[in-house]
């Protein structure tokens, strides 16, 4: 059964990201284009993405999820050096490429050979990240 509410949220993810345009390198690029030609419509996607994960912070309180397990804690909102290192570096793989890791995985079945390059580094990043976080001292 968590497999399959796995299976239709994960369906209903990159159907969203199709549909809004997040999967559309160019659109993307387009919405970071602020002192050009710019498309404030992905704004109305970042506002439909949080208000609901608001709504549901405040409803899981107190609860348990119906297939078990817990719900995560809420994240702790100390801004320190691996939030900002990892936001920028986030920042620049999306401005450069206008993908982030949902809508790249979404779009691979249509992108093209650059949509895979990315996903193939973007998965090298994730495994270099492990041995390169215990260089830097703890924030």
């Amino acid at each position: 059964m968590r497999n399959l509410f796995a299976f239709i949220s994960g369906a209903l993810f990159g159907g969203g990201l199709f549909i809004s345009g997040m999967t559309d390198t160019a659109k993307v690029q387009g919405w970071l284009d602020v002192f050009g030609d710019w498309d404030p419509t992905l704004a109305f996607v970042m506002g439909g993405a949080m208000i609901p994960m608001a709504i549901a912070w405040w409803f899981t309180q107190g609860r348990k999820p119906a297939l078990g397990g817990d719900f995560p804690e809420r994240p702790e909102p100390k801004i320190g050096r691996n939030l900002v290192l990892g936001s920028v570096l986030f920042g620049m793989g999306w401005g450069l490429v206008g993908l982030c890791p949902g809508p790249s995985l979404a779009s691979l079945s249509y992108g093209g050979p650059g949509h895979w390059l990315f996903v193939g580094a973007m998965l090298a990043g994730m495994v270099a990240a492990v041995p390169l976080r215990r260089l830097l001292p703890a924030t």
